[in-house]
C-alpha cells in the first residue's frame, strides 16, 4: 500500500513520464527489450533515488521486466508528489512525499525495505545504511545492488573497507557514462537551472565560486563561465586545484574566496565548507547554494547563530539577517539545489545513468549470488553497451579498427 499525498495529482505526473521518455532512446530500447524478455520477473526491486519523471520511467522499466518495484525517495525535498500518484495509479508501491521531517523520510525508506527486496537501487547510501542497521531484518533476501551518486560510493567504500558489507555493490557512479556526463553535464546545467529558477538574478559579471572540482564542480565552473561569471575554485586536492587553474580559473582559500564571492556553490560531498568565519566575511547579498548529496556542506547551525532572524524570502530561498544588517540567502535550506530548486538533470543525460541502473540491475539478478561482498565497478561491457546505444540514438559515426590496427595496438 502506498503513501503518498494526494493520489488525484496522477495525470499530471503521468504527462511529465512521458516527456522524459520521449528524450530517452537509451531506456526505451531497454523497455522494449525487457518487455520482451521479462528478465526481472519474480524479482523485487527497492530504489531509493530522487523521486522525480526520469526516476519514475526507471521504475516503469524495471517493472516492464517483470520486477515488483518499491520506490522512494532520497531526499526530503526532492520528491514530486504528482509523481508518486502517477506511479501509485501505474501499480507500483511508493512511499514518498514532498516536504516530509527526518523521520518521516526514514519511515518511508523502512517502508520500501518491508517488501524485502533482492535488489536495491540506492542514492546516497541510505538504503544500504538501514539494511546494516535497523533495518537488518530486511536484508535476507538481498542478492545484491547498485549505488548511483558519488556520496553514496565515499559510503560503501568505508564500509567495504572496514569488513561490513552485507552484499555486493556496483559503483554505478563511476561508470563512464555516469561521471562524464551525468556529473559534469548534468549537474553542470541543473544547478543553474535551479539558481535562476529561484533568484532570477544575472550571472555575467558576477563573482562565482565552486567549492570542489570534481566532475560536478567541473560541470558548474565551466557553465558559469559560459555565462561570463569571474569563476573561483577552492580545493583541498593539488591536482584538481591545478587542473581548475590551467582550465583558466583562479584558485584559491576558501577564506580568501568568501569576501569577494556573489554566489558560493558547494560540490564537495564534506560537510562544513562554508562555516562561521565565512559567513562574518560575505558580501551582503550573496547567494549560496550546495549541490552535494547531503545538507552539510553549508553549516547550518553556524549561520543561524549568527543571524537575528531567518525570513523566507521567496520560493526556496531563505534569508538569514545578520547583526550588523547584511542578508545571506541560502537556498532550498542547504539541499541539493538543482533537484529542488529546478528540474534535475536533464533527461537525455539521466538516460545514459538510468541505462546503467537498469542494466547494472540485471547484472546483479544474475551474478550477485555468485559475488562475495564487496563494492565492484560497472562491468565494461555494461558501459560500452549503454554508450553504444546512446551514440545510435544520436546519429553518431563511430570508426572502427580494422584487424591490421586492432593487432598492432595488441602487439607488445
Amino acid at each position: 500500500m502506498s503513501i503518498i499525498k494526494d493520489k488525484s495529482l496522477y495525470n499530471e505526473g503521468l504527462k511529465k513520464i512521458e516527456w522524459v521518455r520521449s528524450y530517452m532512446p537509451v531506456m526505451r530500447a531497454l523497455e522494449e527489450r525487457f518487455k520482451k524478455e521479462r528478465p526481472f520477473e519474480g524479482v523485487k526491486i527497492a530504489m531509493s533515488i530522487h523521486l522525480e519523471a526520469k526516476t519514475a520511467y526507471l521504475a516503469t522499466v524495471l517493472k516492464a521486466g517483470g520486477a515488483t518495484v518499491f520506490a522512494t525517495g532520497c531526499n526530503p525535498l526532492s520528491t514530486r508528489d504528482d509523481i508518486a500518484a502517477a506511479l501509485d495509479h501505474l501499480g507500483l508501491d511508493v512511499f514518498a512525499i514532498h516536504g516530509v521531517n527526518e523521520e518521516e523520510y526514514t519511515y518511508h525508506l523502512k517502508k520500501a525495505l518491508e517488501g524485502r527486496p533482492n535488489i536495491i537501487i540506492d542514492d546516497g547510501g541510505d538504503l544500504v545504511k538501514l539494511l546494516h542497521g535497523e533495518c537488518e531484518q530486511y536484508g535476507e533476501e538481498v542478492w545484491g545492488g547498485c549505488e548511483e551518486t558519488t556520496t553514496g560510493i565515499h559510503r560503501l567504500k568505508a564500509r567495504a573497507k572496514a569488513g561490513d558489507l552485507k552484499f555486493p555493490m556496483l559503483a554505478v557512479n563511476d561508470a563512464n557514462c555516469k561521471y562524464l556526463f551525468d556529473n559534469r553535464y548534468g549537474t553542470g546545467q541543473s544547478v543553474w537551472d535551479g539558481i535562476f529558477n529561484a533568484t532570477n538574478v544575472v550571472v555575467a559579471g558576477k563573482t562565482l565560486v565552486v567549492a570542489g572540482y570534481g566532475w560536478c564542480g567541473k560541470g558548474v565552473a565551466m557553465r558559469g563561465k559560459g555565462m561570463g561569471a569571474n569563476v573561483i575554485v577552492t580545493e583541498i586536492n593539488p591536482y584538481r586545484a591545478l587542473e581548475a587553474a590551467m582550465d583558466g580559473f583562479r584558485v584559491m582559500k576558501m577564506d580568501d574566496a568568501a569576501p569577494i564571492g556573489d554566489i558560493f556553490v558547494t560540490v564537495t560531498g564534506c560537510k562544513d565548507v562554508i562555516v562561521k568565519r565565512h559567513f562574518e566575511a560575505m558580501k551582503d547579498g550573496a547567494i549560496m547554494a550546495n549541490a552535494g548529496h547531503f545538507d552539510v556542506e553549508i553549516n547550518k547551525v553556524d549561520l543561524k547563530e549568527l543571524s537575528e532572524k531567518v525570513v523566507n524570502r521567496k520560493d526556496f530561498i531563505d534569508g538569514y539577517y545578520m547583526k550588523d544588517g547584511r542578508v545571506l540567502n541560502l537556498m532550498s535550506e542547504g539541499r541539493l539545489v538543482n533537484i529542488t530548486a529546478g528540474n534535475g538533470h536533464p533527461a537525455d543525460i539521466m538516460d545514459m545513468s538510468f541505462g546503467l541502473q537498469s542494466l547494472s540491475a540485471l547484472y546483479m539478478v544474475k551474478n550477485a549470488k555468485s559475488m562475495k561482498p564487496d563494492l565492484y565497478d560497472v562491468p565494461d561491457q555494461i558501459d560500452r553497451e549503454v554508450a553504444m546505444l546512446k551514440i545510435g540514438a544520436m546519429g553518431l559515426g563511430l570508426d572502427i579498427l580494422t584487424e591490421d590496427q586492432q593487432a598492432y595496438i595488441d602487439a607488445e
